[in-house]
Formats: C-alpha cells, structure tokens, sequence
C-alpha cells in the first residue's frame, strides 16, 4: 500500500527520490520521508502528511547525497505521524529502512528485542523489522546481507524492504515477499520503486523482483539471491510506459484525465482483439485455453472494490452467453472462507495493480486446489499476471488517481471479449446475436466520446446536490452493478454517504429512507427491465424523493418523472454498463470538486491495496 523509491548512483538522490514519491503518493499520504547517506552520515527527515509537505520542511537543508531511501506511508500499524513516518533508523543508528507490508510476528519480536534492552521510538512494525535485523547483525558477527536473509526467514507477514547502511555507503539492499519491487538498471546506477513511474525518466530497463528474493545493488551491479543464498539470473525487461502517461496532461486532476481517457483505453482495450471485418476475437490467453474455459463447470471470480464491480457485471455476461454458472467472490471472504473448489473450476482474477495482495492470497489457494487461474489485471508483469496460468491484459496505461475509472471500463471490455469467444467456441451463441455485440463493442469508445459532453451539465448537477448528506443509487439487471459503482465513487471522492441496491430491492428496506432532501440516482437506460424501474421511480417520487436519472437518448418518459437526467446513447444492455457509468464518475468527481476534496488522494484510501 505504502510507496518506496530508492536510487543508487553518481546523480543527486534526493531529487529523483522526491520526484518518485510523487509519483508513487497515489500508494499512500498520511506522511513521508527520505533518508539520504553522504560524507556526513546518515540523514534521516520525514513528516506528517503529503510529500509535498515534507518537501517544504526540507528546504535549505543539505540535501547532497549519491544513496538514498524515500518513502511515502499508508499508515497500517501506528497512526500516522512524524514518529511512525518511514526511513526508520536501527538503534545504532546506522541502518535506516522502509517498508510496504505488514509484518505479523511483530509483537513477538518486539517483546524479544524489548527483553534486550531495544527502545522504540514508533509503534510500527517496521522499526521492530529493523532492529531484529540489527540484533541478528550484532549477535551473529555477520554482514547486513546476511543478517536480512536470516531476519526474513523468521519473519511472517508481506514486505518489500530498502535499507541503508552507513558502514556500506556504495550498497543497497532490497528484498520482497507479497508486495511489488521493481528495479530500473541505467548505466552505474539503480532505481527501485512500487512501480515502474518512478524509474520511467530514467532507464526503460527494469527487473521485476519474484518473492523470496533478496537484491544487492551498487552503482554498477546488481545481484540477485534467494533466501537459500543462491543467486538469481536477473530477467531484464523492457519498460512499455511513456512518460506522458503518469502526467496531467493540463486536466486540474489526474481522475478527471483518465475519465476523459476511456474512449481511448477502451479502444487499445479492443484493438489487435476485436476484428469487425472478420467478425473474431483474437485473445491468446483464451485460446490458448479454450478447452479450459469451455468446459468449465463453474467460474468464479475473485475481486475487491472496483474490480469485484466488473466481476459482478461479467458474472450476467458469462451467465448470459456462454451458460456457464458464475460465482463473483470478495477476494478478502473468499481467501479465509475455506471454499469448495474443485479441479478444473476456472478462477478469474481481476486487479487493476495486479498486486492486490487478498486476491493474490485467494488464487495462489485455489491454484494449490487444482483450479485453473485466469487474470485480467492491467500492470503489464505484476504479481497477478505471473501467477496466473493465463491471462489478458487491459491496456488501459498508468491509473494514478486513486479512484479507479478507466481501469474499471477496460475490465468490463476485457472481460466481454472473453466471454463472447467462449460462446462463440461453445455454440451458446447465434451467429446474428454474436455478430451483433461485436459491431456494439467496437462502437463503445466512440459512444464514450458523446457521454463526456455532458461534462459541462453534470458539473452544474454537481453544485445542486453537492450539500446532500446520503444518496440512493438504484438499477436493474446489468446496471444494478453499475449502481454500485456509482455509490462507492460519491463515497470515495466526496465523502457522502451513498449505498447502492438493485431497484427491485428498494421496498425491502431502503425505501424508509426517501424524503425530499435524499437524492436518488436511477441507472435506468433501455433494456429489459425499462418498464419496471420506471414503476421504481413512480415510487420514489410518490415519497418526494429527488430522482436523477442516467437514461437512453430518446428516452422521452422517465426525463418527465425525474428531476435530472443525463443521457446517453442507446446500447445493447449487455455492454451498456461502458456508458452509463461514466455520467456517474464525473458527477462524483464534481461533487468532490465542489466540496473541496482532494479527489486525487482521497482520505484514508491508497490505490494499490497490497496488505490485508
């Protein structure tokens, strides 16, 4: 969850160190820190709050320094403050170390170190990590190297750790279990970060680090080890990122930008995919597999967040068209739930990261119980994506707001895709139907484009329900998910309570909440269940409840009813959801806009949930 960079070289540390936390502030914001070793020693400065605070309380500082560790914190244990801030410093203060992870054996190991006289300055789990690391150092009369490698084998829990060491000025050493790492090799020097935005300024070269493995890094080597000691050819790989991507691009937020995105995202989604002349999907992943996926008594996917909203709206595709049954599972209930799995049930895996560390747990489990796992995740050489046995990624490019919006469209694309080759190979599907949906998927980013026109007309709807304390979000069918989704982005963005339910279910409960002052969003563009939610809206209004209402172009009934209404251009039901969401995150967006939140880096949130 947390975001580290490190760097290694003849350049100056300290501002590539800042510059990547930057980058990586979307993994966490409570506090930050760096910690810098030069011919004066080891300098350590941290702070409570955003980087750019951090950055503030540094200047005029001596700040020269060839090594150096950076971290930016989603507090886990400790709350966040100038104490619990990362760089930690050993008791000798001669190591310092950051850290992504939890470490769940900390308690025991703190009560060790407590009985030898180690005091503790933070009440993380991190400084217990380091100083047992020292512990080992001092009482074994070994290296740093080594005393990392006999720490972690006793260790329990998920890591990345960086560490400094004032006696080996030249070296760095990085190890990783369950939380991404990746490397970047230029010429006589090393990068290290979460992610590669950091490292894409510099090198396009880059090794992902494997779990259980320990990295040693000078300026101009870099060797790679198991915990057994053994070494590890590294597999350098070529960056596909641009710079330009993890840029603003002149949008006032990063979120705003990547909504604006998806005609675009959706169209690298399909294309090399989707061929309309031929009327196929080329997806190697799936073809590779067919036999696989056809013949797959059940399916489950496993997803959290965003993600398991996708998973949700696949779960009526797959059912629909290919009549495999399917099971949509919170990755976090369905690690500890001790779940039937049975040999040759297919497990879909979704995470935009990729290293979702529940669902990473959750298909390394089913993959022990004979399951085959199939990933949709959209960071090319994450976690996900190697333990998979297939997979298709989503293209949709760097997501840095923390809320996610193109990465969930390119999902629902993807996933689509998916699901129409299967019934294609199964004969689920007509020829006509198949034909159909393919012509309807490849028109989505086009229609896209029409959908964000209505940019300017939401952003006045936002001031109008800006000051609402609850919402309601109600659909039917497809787009009951995508009322859902439509909740958790008002809740996440703008602090509004919101709850979404399937419009059917509203006179089971939620219907005692309606008066005149509960706004209640309707997803309710044309499909099967039209007439009925227009009966569902009836009801609301009949209570005084404000009804506003994403609806087809043409729709001239429920505009009537409803107090405000977004259209957007008619689809097939099956691949509506890529429209009628997107009026949704951008009417979020404006309403945290106009409440002045942080809409980028939201309150308590991270964007890359790598610990339980």
């Amino acid at each position: 969850m947390c975001g580290i960079v490190a760097y290694i070289g003849p350049r100056e540390a300290y501002p590539i160190i800042l510059k990547g936390l930057k980058r990586l502030e979307y993994r966490g914001y409570d506090s930050s820190g760096v910690a810098l070793l030069n011919h004066t020693g080891l300098n350590v400065y941290k702070k409570k709050g955003k980087v750019a605070e951090l950055e503030e309380s540094l200047v005029g500082k001596n700040l020269h320094a060839n090594a150096g560790i950076g971290h930016t914190r989603w507090a886990t244990h400790g709350e966040p403050s100038d104490r619990n801030a990362h760089p930690h410093q050993s008791a000798n203060g001669k190591l310092a170390m950051i850290h992504n992870g939890i470490i769940e054996n900390y308690a025991q190991l703190k009560t060790e170190l407590q009985k030898k006289g180690y005091v503790f300055k933070s009440d993380t789990d991190t400084e217990v990590l380091l100083n047992f690391i020292e512990d080992i150092q001092k009482n074994n009369h070994c290296g740093l190297e080594e005393a990392v490698r006999i720490a972690l084998k006793r260790v329990v829990g998920a890591y990345v750790i960086v560490l400094l060491d004032q006696d080996n000025p030249d070296t760095l050493i990085a190890a990783r279990k369950g939380s991404p790492l990746v490397i970047g090799v230029g010429k006589g020097e090393h990068f290290l970060a979460s992610d590669a935005s950091p490292i894409i300024e510099y090198t396009k070269e880059v090794v992902y680090v494997n779990d259980y493995e320990l990295a040693i890094l000078k300026p101009d080597e870099l060797i790679l080890k198991n915990l057994g000691n053994e070494k590890i050819t590294p597999f350098i790989q070529k960056l596909d990122l641009e710079l330009a991507a993890i840029e603003k691009g002149g949008y006032d937020h990063f979120m705003l930008k990547e909504i604006f995105e998806q005609p675009d995202t959706i169209f690298d989604c399909l294309r090399g995919r989707l061929d309309i002349n031929n009327a196929s999907i080329t997806m190697a992943g799936v073809q590779n597999n067919i036999e696989q996926m056809m013949h797959a008594k059940r399916i489950i996917m496993v997803a959290c967040g965003t993600s398991w909203h996708a998973g949700l709206i696949a779960e009526y595709v797959f059912e629909e068209l290919c009549r495999i049954p399917v099971e949509v599972e919170y990755a976090s209930e369905f690690r500890y739930r001790n779940p039937v799995i049975h040999q040759g049930d297919v497990i879909i895996a979704i995470s935009q990261s990729g290293e979702t560390a529940d669902t990473m747990v959750a298909i390394e489990r089913a993959k022990e119980q004979g399951a085959f796992i199939f990933g949709v995740v959209n960071v090319v050489g994450s976690s996900i994506a190697r333990i998979s046995n297939a997979g298709a990624y989503t293209h949709a490019g760097p997501e840095i707001g923390v809320a996610s919006t193109k990465a969930f469209t390119a999902q629902l694309a993807v996933l689509t895709m998916i699901a129409l080759k299967i019934a294609k190979e199964k004969k689920t599907i007509s020829e006509e139907r198949y034909v159909h949906l393919l012509n309807e998927l490849n028109n989505i980013p086009e229609k896209v484009r029409e959908v964000l026109l209505l940019n300017e007309q939401i952003k006045k709807l936002a001031i109008k329900y800006k000051d609402s304390k609850d919402a309601l979000y109600l659909g039917r069918g497809y787009n009951f998910p995508v009322a859902l989704e439509g909740a958790l982005k008002l809740k996440e963005i703008s602090y509004i309570h919101a709850e979404g339910y399937p419009a059917a279910e509203m006179k089971h409960g939620p219907i005692a909440l309606v008066d005149d002052q509960l706004p209640v969003v309707f997803v309710a563009t044309k499909d099967s269940y039209h007439e009925k939610i227009i009966s569902n809206i009836q009801e609301i209004k009949a209570r005084k409840g404000k009804v506003i209402a994403v609806i087809s172009q043409g729709d001239d009934a429920i505009p009537k009813m409803a107090d405000d209404s977004m259209a957007v251009p008619e689809a097939d039901e099956l691949v509506a959801p890529l429209l009628s969401v997107i009026p949704l995150q951008l009417l979020a967006y404006h309403i945290g806009v106009a409440k002045g939140c942080d809409v980028d880096k939201p309150r308590n949130l991270a964007k890359s949930v790598t610990v339980e």
